[in-house]
């Protein structure tokens, strides 16, 4: 598990999965998230604004990544 660490309160979805380099588009990753490709702590997600809070897990491309506070 890959960690993502944030400052902020949160992240939206389709950011941390640039942030973490899985997509470089916004548009890639909005895609990837529609199509059910996206899985938040275990279920799949198909809101790219979701919200995630540090303690939040999510996964892309077979990769698993945590959400940490700084």
């Amino acid at each position: 598990m890959i960690e993502i660490k944030i400052k902020d309160e949160y992240i939206k979805l389709e950011q941390a999965l640039k942030l973490c380099g899985e997509y470089s588009l916004g548009s890639d990753a909005k895609y990837a998230i529609r199509e059910g490709k996206v899985t938040v702590n275990g279920q799949t997600e198909i809101q790219r604004g979701k919200k995630l809070r540090p303690g939040d897990g999510f996964s892309c491309n077979g990769h698993e990544y945590r959400i940490s506070g700084t």
